[in-house]
């Protein structure tokens, strides 16, 4: 169904260039939209044309057309005068509103097929024939996007977003939830993950400057066929929840380029539970304070250099040397030592991610 916003915009402008009134009600007579006062018996008239089995009618100074969906009445045009010409602009506005029926009807289409697909709702066989029945091109490059924005519903960022990809007929924007906006873009040849990282940015950009949306935005891996939509669906996922784990300073997150964020992403917790006893010993890493932690992430930062790390903190460097060995005292790991490093630093990512998973679960 067509929104009245649309019908109105469309008998709007039909009326700007004919200079000739319209009015669309549905098959009992209700108006929807309309350029002009309706009478107060327009609708009885409506009413009674929809039942007769004339295509049009003229009554009292009026022409009424009939708008069929699929050979199924749709709605009732009424239009001011009873000359050939206002006939013809009535023909018009009707063929009008019928193309605006097919093409929203084809968009409605695409859209549940793209959803199903993306959620694997679809048999193999079914996802083919759908696509061949849609006129989907099967065997083309797409990647999927997810943005996630801050608020639900955000109706701002979903017509920026239909705005920057508005001459862009073969890529497809819906959602499958509240809070997250999944573009399914196809690629030309010679796009590659940097023209995807590239776009990314000018996404968070327009988001940001245009809908006044803060967002994050993912996306997961080229794949060639439609079957494999779901699953560079999947990987975009996966990409923000780690993003959002790990990488909390990014805004764009590739699922290409995750890094050890991964692999921790997909421990099981009770592993990541024996982990975490066997590295901190009952111990938490909040337990440290916040003056410590602060220390190992700017020695992390500053790739394990003593003397760089106490540079920056403003510290004398005896003294970051004194709290190295306090925390190795504590957990049997000397930060200095590379091997010992690279388990605090796994260990630290372990920790987080349990407690998003914790928090995720309430």
């Amino acid at each position: 169904m067509i929104s009245n916003q649309i019908l109105q915009n469309t008998i709007d402008g039909m009326k700007a260039i004919t200079r000739v009134d319209l009015c669309v009600m549905d098959t009992e007579g209700k108006t929807l939209a309309s350029t002009m006062n309706t009478s107060d018996n327009a609708e009885s008239m409506a009413a009674a044309f929809a039942e007769s089995p004339a295509d049009s009618q003229v009554m009292h100074g009026f022409q009424f057309f009939k708008v069929y969906d699929d050979h199924q009445l749709e709605y009732i045009l009424q239009v001011k005068g009873d000359s050939d010409d206002v006939y013809m602009v009535g023909k018009m506005a009707a063929f009008q509103i019928q193309s605006l029926l097919v093409a929203y009807k084809e968009r409605f289409d695409k859209d549940n097929f793209i959803k199903n697909l993306l959620l694997d709702n679809l048999l193999l066989v079914d996802i083919y024939n759908r696509a061949k029945k849609l006129h989907v091109d099967v065997e083309a490059r797409r990647v999927v996007y997810l943005i996630e924005t801050k608020t639900e519903k955000d109706t701002n960022a979903l017509e920026t977003v239909r705005t920057l990809f508005a001459n862009k007929p073969k890529d497809f924007i819906t959602a499958v939830d509240e809070k997250n906006i999944i573009i399914v873009k196809e690629l030309k040849n010679g796009e590659n993950y940097d023209t995807l990282m590239n776009t990314a940015k000018v996404i968070v950009d327009m988001l940001n400057t245009e809908a006044m949306s803060k967002v994050h935005v993912a996306y997961g891996t080229i794949v060639n066929e439609i079957k494999d939509i779901s699953r560079s669906y999947k990987e975009a996922k996966m990409a923000l929840d780690v993003g959002k784990i790990f990488y909390s300073e990014r805004n764009v997150v590739a699922y290409n380029n995750l890094g050890i964020g991964r692999l921790i992403y997909q421990l099981p917790m009770p592993l990541c539970k024996m982990f975490i006893r066997e590295i901190f010993d009952g111990q938490s890493p909040e337990d440290f304070g916040d003056e410590t932690l602060a220390t190992i992430n700017k020695f992390f930062e500053k790739s394990l250099n003593v003397s760089a790390t106490s540079k920056d903190l403003y510290i004398h460097r005896n003294t970051l040397v004194y709290r190295l060995d306090k925390l190795e005292k504590s957990t049997n790991l000397d930060l200095r030592v590379f091997d010992d490093a690279i388990t605090f630093k796994i260990a630290l990512m372990v920790v987080k991610y349990m407690k998003y998973m914790e928090n995720s679960e309430y």
